[in-house]
């Protein structure tokens, strides 16, 4: 693949008000897919869907992200990704209209699924921040917009259930039509990047879509950080869809608002962490993940306080999206290094296992509780997060 560097691209295109916007517009964008999460219950009281239906409200949401990463993650690579973004940013504008607009629930649930599959944006972002950034400052950069992601994952909660309180589930989607809206247009700001020539859009587009199998396949260093990735994040995601049950239960009986603030803790330890892209650019990428791994192994048993003690639990909180945060920043960096031009097809496969693996964590944390409580759910947070660093130090002792 023959690449073209765009000018303006190069070690010098991205400044400090290019890293900031790109965080922002990632925070704004990726939130729309969670705000849902502490909001079904209202949303099905209003719209008449019965609390077994609720679910699909998320549901609908997470498959159209799903779809977004392989189908639309990829054209990046073949097209302007500034116009792409634009045009995503757009989408997900007119989804948040529709879902605060929806009078039943197939309104509603088109709404959500376009709003799911446009707002892999956030992956075309960070794509793209890697497609312009020089070697010595990739990890810096992708380590200020990916925390972006995390924190807008973390605190969409926190920001959709305060606004419910205050006025209504509505409001929570027509501000974020506006915001993205506004985004939208400041997205000329960015500077170019490289994208590939010599071959055909469709051609291309076909391989690049193939990617999360031929990667997989074919890549080591690809098919390790996936799997770590995949892990981690189902460690992360029976923290984040399971925590409001302890919570929310005596002693403390929490209220939606009141568990959205343990959002602000954890974005406290993603945006720590964001240092790591520095260490990666410094060749400490692989310390960085075993110390990482460790730490989010070690954070559980903290977390499983719960129903015992807040501060231990949010100490817990901290260490564990600081942890995950870290090993996202190097395992990105590293994947996209041999070939930042196709960083989109690389980082869209990547972030498949990301959403697989917080799925499966959403999903086992609910039923682990309601057969054996937090504590069970603690030990299976734990258990995914020591199946990532058995799978690191395993690929760690191959290579040695």
């Amino acid at each position: 693949m023959t690449e073209c560097a765009a000018p303006g691209a190069g070690p010098k295109a991205v400044t400090g008000a290019v890293r900031g916007l790109l965080a922002v517009l990632c925070a704004v964008a990726v939130a729309n897919v969670y705000y849902a999460q502490p909001l079904v219950e209202r949303i099905g009281a209003d719209l008449g869907i019965p609390e077994a239906g609720t679910g699909a409200v998320v549901a609908a949401a997470q498959a159209g992200y799903l779809v977004g990463l392989v189908l639309l993650v990829p054209l990046g690579d073949l097209v302007d990704r500034r116009a792409l973004i634009a045009v995503q940013l757009a989408a997900v504008a007119a989804g948040c209209a529709l879902v605060a607009l929806a009078t039943g629930s197939a309104v509603l649930l088109a709404g959500m699924a376009v709003v799911g599959l446009f707002s892999v944006v956030v992956q075309v972002a960070v794509a793209h921040v890697a497609a312009v950034s020089g070697p010595a400052e990739r990890g810096r950069n992708m380590g200020t917009v990916t925390g972006g992601v995390v924190v807008g994952v973390i605190l969409a909660r926190t920001v959709s259930g305060t606004v419910a309180d205050l006025a209504d589930w509505r409001w929570v989607y027509a501000g974020s039509a506006v915001l993205v809206t506004v985004l939208a247009a400041a997205v000329v700001a960015l500077p170019p990047a490289r994208r590939a020539r010599g071959r055909s859009l469709a051609g291309g587009y076909a391989r690049a879509v193939a990617s999360v199998f031929t990667l997989t396949a074919t890549d080591r260093v690809f098919r390790v950080r996936a799997l770590v990735c995949l892990f981690l994040f189902a460690s992360f995601g029976v923290l984040w869809s399971g925590m409001a049950l302890p919570l929310g239960a005596g002693p403390w009986h929490l209220s939606t608002t009141q568990i959205g603030l343990f959002g602000l803790v954890g974005a406290a330890g993603a945006l720590g962490a964001a240092r790591a892209g520095r260490w990666a650019d410094r060749g400490l990428g692989g310390a960085v993940t075993t110390g990482s791994l460790a730490a989010a192994v070690a954070a559980w048993p903290l977390i499983g306080q719960a129903g015992n003690s807040l501060v231990w639990f949010a100490a817990g909180v901290v260490v564990l999206d600081f942890a995950v945060q870290a090993v996202h920043v190097t395992s990105q960096d590293r994947i996209v290094a041999a070939d930042p031009g196709s960083s989109g097809r690389t980082i869209g496969a990547y972030m498949v296992f990301y959403s697989s693996g917080s799925a499966l964590g959403a999903v086992t944390a609910a039923w682990v509780y309601a057969q054996a409580g937090w504590g069970a759910v603690s030990v299976l947070g734990a258990a995914y997060a020591g199946a990532a660093l058995a799978v690191w130090l395993a690929d760690r002792r191959a290579g040695a």
